[in-house]
């Protein structure tokens, strides 16, 4: 990837992920720039369809594109960071992260944002004042 379209990526994001909002500055890993949609689905290399994502987004997102809404049941894309509002479709609750749509909660339960561990370290980052950032 260009370094320059790498660049832009970290300067749209702010430095934290895209879906869960995690800061980059800190993680234990590198974040990763990966495809919205990813290219096997016809997702291309461009800025309009890449996001930064902390490695827990990007590991349980994978290739998908979306999952079962929860609630419903219903086939539901997953919430999309470049042409959705993150406070559109969720909202923080303490220190867990709350689906507000379908979208939401395909995202919240398919990238695991209230895994035991994660909320521990959002707690953390809360309690210090760095989250949300």
């Amino acid at each position: 990837m260009l370094l320059a379209l790498r660049q832009a990526v970290l300067e749209r994001s702010g430095e934290k992920c895209e879906y869960c909002l995690y800061p980059e500055a800190f993680a234990f890993l590198s974040f990763e720039i990966e495809h919205v949609v990813a290219e096997k689905h016809g997702g291309s290399t461009t800025l309009d369809n890449l996001a930064l994502s902390c490695p827990y987004c990007n590991h349980h997102k994978g290739t998908d594109l979306g999952s079962l809404d929860p609630e419903t049941g219903q086939l539901t894309p997953f919430f999309n960071p470049r042409t959705q509002s993150w406070t559109d479709h969720f909202r923080l609750d303490g220190d867990l992260i709350a689906p507000l749509t379908p979208e939401g909660r395909g995202t919240v339960a398919i990238l695991q944002f209230n895994h035991p561990d994660r909320v521990q370290e959002r707690q953390r980052l809360i309690q210090a004042g760095e989250y949300p950032p």
